[in-house]
Formats: C-alpha cells, structure tokens, sequence
C-alpha cells in the first residue's frame, strides 16, 4: 500500500503548561540550579534546557511552566517529571497532581506532489486564505476543522500548527489533501 501524506507526519515541536504551585522563588531557583538561566531583563522567567529530553522549561513567578521544544508526549512526561525532581530537592513545596495541557502541536508533512500555490489562492474561500508570495513564500490556509492554520508550500510540504493532537494534525492533512483533490490542484 503506498504511503499517505498523514503517514509522513513528524512532530516538530509541542507546546504545553502546566501550574506547578502558588508561586516560585525565580531567584532561588536560578541560583541554586546549576542548568537554569535568568535575566529578569531579557526574559521574565527561568530558563530551564535539558538534553535528555531535548527542550527547554520555563519557569515563572507566578508557579506557571511552559514546556517546548517536545517532539512527543513522552518528552514532556520525562520534562515534567525532571523539572519536578529538581524543585523539590530545593525544598520547594508543588501540588500534588502536576498534569500539563497541550497548548499547540506543530507538525509537518508531504503531499509528495508540486502545488500550484496561486490556483489554490484563487479558487479557494478567501477568508481562509493569505498568500502574499512577495512576503511568505508559502500560502496560510486556516481550517475550522480541525481549528488549525496549516502552511503550504509549493514543494507540497505543509506545516500544520495550532492543534492540540496528533489526530488534529492528520485530520488537517486528510481535510487539505481533499479539498485540494476537488479543486483539481492534487490528482
């Protein structure tokens, strides 16, 4: 069976926060934790990057953490759950049930076929539309099902962004590959 472009979907990056406690000490946490940065100047928060897995923590005041730079779900349990152990050896009291919300999935995929960007700029709803090519080589097409604003290239590469699942993104690739087949850019 030959492949799909939902088949060539690969997670670029995965957004999420969590609330961790009331407040935290950022000045504490930088200058006990030998991994965090902070330039209250530069970046309201702690900067936490780690390698295993690879992304970057952001540490607030206010007891909020972002986590970015995920390329699975399971990055972000092992992020938390880093992030967690090392509060706490600083003594700092978190709630009990960390559980983060996915804020945004960015994907990619291939249509593996050209598309003729100005076709689709013209024969498509143009309030879901924005193509400039002198500005953004590629066209922003936002769907409303799912809520995502995928970006098409003329390569047939796309980036879908806004979700909050993979499934989100799969269904953006199955909903624009369809729709570009009916408007006869896609055979």
């Amino acid at each position: 069976m030959a492949a799909t472009p939902e088949d060539s979907l690969r997670i670029e990056n995965i957004v999420a926060s969590v609330k961790v406690a009331d407040t935290l000490d950022l000045i504490q946490i930088s200058e006990r934790l030998s991994v965090a940065e902070y330039n209250k100047k530069r970046f309201p928060g702690v900067v936490i990057r780690i390698s295993d897995p690879k992304l970057a923590i952001l540490v607030f005041g206010s007891g909020k953490i972002v986590l970015t730079g995920a390329k699975s779900i399971e990055s972000l349990d092992k992020g938390l759950e880093y992030l967690a152990n090392e509060l706490r050896s600083l003594n700092i009291t978190l709630y009990d049930n960390l559980e983060y919300r996915v804020q945004n999935i960015v994907t990619s995929a291939d249509l593996a076929t050209p598309i003729n960007l100005n076709k689709i700029a013209i024969g498509f709803n143009l309030e879901q539309i924005e193509y400039e090519p002198e500005q953004f080589p590629g066209l922003v097409y936002r769907l409303s099902d799912p809520k995502v604003v995928v970006l098409l290239f003329r390569s047939g590469k796309l980036i879908i962004t806004g979700g909050k699942t993979e499934e989100d993104a799969k269904h953006a690739v199955r909903n624009i590959r369809h729709s570009l087949t009916i408007a006869g850019v896609l055979s």
